[in-house]
């Protein structure tokens, strides 16, 4: 059995995506950074159920989320997250939907985020990205629904 839908979160204070030299999404001051992995069977709905808990999870300074707080997130595709390394020295990318899969979805994510009230920046798909981040504790959890 797969697993579903995989995020990486980081609170954050400030991070930002570069691609060949251009700023392409940034947040400033405290949210959180956000690495989205697609696996084979992931739907719209659990995208869904990943923006809810993105948005109401409480892990802002004081217990607070993105909801109470209008805190951005950045959230950036990361098929890497599905990377298996457990035999030899190459990881596979098997468990990795493919971008016709993994792209729309990412795109939901985001787009649920912004139905329910948050300020969304990104990172372009597909692209090699340069993601810096001051991770804030440093505070970071793995999510999967």
């Amino acid at each position: 059995m797969m697993v579903g839908m995989r995020a990486v979160v980081q609170r954050v204070d400030g991070a930002k995506v570069v691609v060949e030299g251009n700023v392409v999404g940034e947040i400033v001051g405290e949210g959180l950074c956000v690495l989205v992995g697609v696996t084979h069977d992931d739907t719209p709905e659990k995208a869904a159920r990943l923006a809810h808990k993105l948005w109401s999870l409480r892990v802002l300074e004081g217990e607070k989320s993105c909801s109470d707080t209008g805190a951005p997130l950045l959230v950036v595709s990361q098929f890497t997250l599905y990377g298996d390394a457990r035999k030899g020295r190459r990881p596979t990318w098997n468990a990795a939907a493919p971008g016709p899969v993994a792209e729309p979805l990412v795109d939901e994510v985001c787009a649920r985020l912004r139905e329910l009230g948050a300020h969304v920046e990104t990172g372009r798909f597909g692209a090699k990205m340069s993601v810096s981040l001051t991770n804030d504790g440093p505070f970071t959890v793995l999510l999967e629904v």
